[in-house]
Formats: structure tokens, sequence, C-alpha cells
């Protein structure tokens, strides 16, 4: 089994804080080399770097992911996100985080996500929605298996007539978008994924001092699993370091579809586990 020492653990998440949880294959090549391991081996080693963005104030059970793309060689590290005072069906697994960061990032597949700990039923139907779930490899603490073996008799996409897959590019670009809107949360709002809704959602948080942080809504077959684009821009936030509470905000901006708007309320609801005061801009297009 592979190990990092604690001072690279340490350089390394420093550096994936930098980047928003992407480790990118420049890091990894050299890492694989020196370790002389296998990338599953190397992902375990790596597990501690995505578990350190863990936000869990309810459960205090810390849960870190990463999802590895072998098309790019690029890792992209999640963490479990909680918020307090609110449902927890609105928790962030730390599963639906790792591929929600692989999907920002352009990936495409994954074809490996390693757990730090077996991943629960809602975690492994999100997975079951990517485009190659029949292949995808899973590496647990203890087991190395795949998702078929762990959601056998699944229910998936195509069971609701749906050919296109997450993680699958496509684009959004028939509906218009207003000139209010920035040109980034444009771009976000045509990638998101919603086939059974229809209603492309996408919200871009603005800081005064770290820069934007943009999420997309991703549907799931079987519903409860799917990720409001508020939770997908949070555990961006988180996988930089931050929370909501500990930067300044200059606007918060939801944009979805007039005739199926229903991320409004769920936005509301995760920002008021959090000191903010920013006004939610909420957009309907058609």
């Amino acid at each position: 089994m592979a190990v990092l020492t604690p001072l690279q653990i340490k350089n390394l998440t420093e550096q994936a804080k930098q980047s928003k949880g992407l480790i990118p294959k420049s890091v990894l090549t050299p890492l694989l080399n020196t370790l002389q391991c296998d990338i599953s081996s190397l992902l375990q080693a790596l597990l501690p770097v995505a578990t350190s963005f863990s936000q869990a104030p309810i459960s205090q059970f810390n849960v870190g992911a990463i999802a590895y793309d072998k098309t790019t060689g690029n890792a992209y590290c999640g963490a479990n996100l909680e918020f307090s005072h609110q449902a927890l069906g609105l928790t962030v697994h730390a599963e639906q985080a790792a591929i929600n960061n692989a999907w920002l990032n352009g990936a495409q597949s994954v074809s490996v996500i390693a757990i730090t700990a077996p991943p629960c039923g809602h975690c492994r139907q999100f997975m079951n929605e990517i485009a190659g779930a029949d292949t995808l490899k899973i590496v647990l603490p203890t087991l190395e298996t795949d998702l078929q073996s762990l959601l056998p008799h699944s229910f998936g996409p195509k069971d609701l007539g749906n050919e296109f897959c997450l993680l699958a590019l496509k684009s959004h670009d028939d509906i218009a978008l207003p000139e209010q809107i920035s040109h980034q949360l444009a771009q976000q709002f045509m990638l998101a994924y919603a086939p059974y809704s229809n209603n492309p959602a996408a919200v871009e948080i603005k800081t005064a001092s770290h820069g934007c942080f943009y999420g997309r809504y991703a549907e799931n077959a079987a519903y409860n699993p799917s990720l409001s684009p508020m939770q997908s821009a949070l555990s961006q936030l988180a996988l930089a370091g931050l929370t909501l509470n500990c930067v300044e905000l200059t606007s918060i901006t939801l944009v979805e579809t007039a005739n199926g708007h229903n991320q409004k309320a769920v936005a509301a609801a995760v920002l008021e586990s959090y000191c903010c005061d920013c006004v939610l801009q909420h957009v309907l297009v058609k």
C-alpha cells in the first residue's frame, strides 16, 4: 500500500485548496513513479487530502472521496458537506462532491473512485447516473470492487428512456439567456444536467477576494440523489477550504427556467445555514 508522509499530505492539501480540489496529472505522475504504485493505491494514499475538506457539523463523521479520470489523468477531490439546522437530505455526500468536481472541471468520464468508507445506497444511485457507470471501479479501505457489484439490478437513466448520462457532454444552447448574467454563469447553465425535469439550472457565487464559484444542477433517475446547483457551488467553496461565513460575498445568482423552476427554495434553505445577508438573485429564463 502506498503511503505519503505528513509533509506531503500537507503540501498536497494546500495545492488542492488553490485548485478547488483538482489534483492534476502533472502532480499524480511523479507520485506514481516515486511510490512505485498503481493509481488505486495512490488514490487511497491521497484520501486524507480529500477528507480534510469535509464540513460535517451534524454527524462529525468526515468522509473523503477522490474520482479519477483516466482520459485526462486528473483526480478530483470530494468531501461531505452538511448544513446546520436543515433537512439531512440536503447533505452533499463525498462521492457526489468528487463527481461534481470532476464534472465542473470538464471530465467526461470517471474510471475509479476511492472512498474512505463504503458508499451508502444514496451514493451508489448517484454514481449509477454517470457515463461509464457499468465499469466504474470503487476502491475502499479494505476492498476493491465495482459499482455493478455494489448495486445489482440497478435502476438508471435508460429505465426512464434517457440515453444521455451525467458527464456526457451536452449543451442547452437552444435557450436564450439574458445579458444580465455573466458569460461564465451562462456557460454553467448550458451544461447543467436536467433530463427529467427539463429545468437546467446553475448558480454563481461571487466573492470580493476569493473569486467566483459555480454549481450546476445534476439530476438523477431516482430523483432523490439529485444535486442542486447551490449544493454543487457550495461544495466547490468547501474544496477551496472556505465557507460562506468566512468570505465577503458580492452576489449570489441562481438561473433556471421559468416553466420548470424548482431550485429557489432549496437554494434559500441551504443559505439559511450560514450567517449570510447576501440576497439571492433569482433569474428565470424561457
